[in-house]
């Protein structure tokens, strides 16, 4: 299959010239990925159960894991779901656009193997003008995980997507960089307090500012438990090579990383701006002095590891405050090994 690439630049006529052909696509049951504030989606018409099946198909994708709709609009959001609580509203007014999904009860309008047979749906309004424009163009829900193999690190950049997909998509729109860097957060809004299913780009602090009390779902830590949402079941987000997380202070980590290397592997770490600069290792990549810079630069720096550069990533723990805990949830679930010494 030809994979077409647009690149988004600031010519205008260039631009809608691709997001049509794009749109197009989708309305033709097409995958096409296009960037989001949080990663690169790999997009199709949510109505079409067979054009959602390509999404299944190009990324490997477990057929029980749902996939969340995306739409550019509250009211076209409204069209997918039944039986709005209230505190909806305020969190519509407050987070959307933005990398909020909500999960409500489904009414049937996407197709079932959008929602794994679930009775619910997750639907979001990315804040991204391209996925905007893109969403506004094809004018139906468009069902948009990630758009990377399944298992393998979020894209955050187009090549990150082309790499990964190329020959097994219809198009990709190259809108540069993504911000947050993290998936959205998911939100259970089926009950009468909201629950936090997958945590990431707004916290649960931001939340609770809105609405109130705010629960954390027990489903986040039991494997046995059917997903709600998409990041719940599955391993993801694993670079090529294994991930140990190593809690403690740089002289600890160091002590790991000596001992690894004493057995003949070659050590990568993953750190922030201070501990990097008290760790010595084949390779390092520093994360930012800031969680906020930590988020967005961690899948690109998972991908930078490769086999046959590094047998092993060592990773500190960051704390679990803000969007932290979003952070901490991903690299738990690419991890091969959690140690505390």
């Amino acid at each position: 299959m030809e994979t077409i690439r647009w690149n988004i630049k600031n010519d205008e006529t260039d631009n809608n010239r691709a997001i049509d052909e794009a749109a197009e696509l989708i309305k033709q049951g097409q995958a096409v990925a296009f960037p989001t504030e949080t990663v690169y989606g790999l997009g199709a018409d949510a109505t079409n159960e067979a054009a959602v099946a390509k999404i299944f198909k190009a990324k490997g994708r477990p057929q029980d894991n749902p996939l969340i709709a995306h739409v550019a609009t509250v009211d076209q959001l409204k069209r997918l779901v039944d039986n709005l609580p209230d505190y909806t509203e305020k969190l519509f007014k407050a987070f959307s656009p933005g990398p909020l999904t909500y999960v409500l009860p489904s009414n049937g309008m996407c197709a079932k193997n959008v929602t794994a047979d679930l009775s619910t749906i997750g639907v979001r309004i990315p804040d991204h003008p391209v996925a905007l424009a893109l969403l506004q163009k094809a004018d139906v829900p468009v069902a948009a995980p990630s758009a990377n193999l399944s298992g393998k690190p979020s894209p955050t950049i187009a090549d990150h997507v082309w790499d990964d997909l190329h020959g097994k998509i219809s198009g990709l729109l190259d809108g540069g960089p993504t911000g947050v860097g993290l998936e959205s957060t998911v939100i259970d809004c089926t009950q009468d307090i909201p629950i936090i299913l997958r945590p990431g780009g707004i916290t649960k602090e931001q939340l609770e500012e809105v609405v109130g009390p705010v629960m954390i779902d027990p489903g986040l830590a039991n494997a046995k438990e059917k997903p709600k949402s998409p990041g719940m079941k599955y391993k993801h987000y694993s670079p090529e090579v294994p991930l140990w997380i190593v809690e403690g202070a740089p002289a600890t980590i160091q002590k790991v990383v000596d001992r690894e290397r004493k057995k003949g592997n070659r050590v990568g770490v993953l750190a922030n701006n201070y501990t990097a600069k008290h760790i010595k290792a084949e390779e390092k990549i520093v994360l930012g002095e800031n969680i906020h810079e930590i988020a967005t630069h961690l899948y690109d720096a998972l991908r930078k590891f490769k086999q046959g550069d590094v047998d092993l990533i060592i990773c500190e723990v960051f704390p679990e405050v803000g969007i932290g805990q979003a952070v901490m949830n991903r690299l738990r679930k690419a991890a091969t090994e959690y140690i505390d010494e």
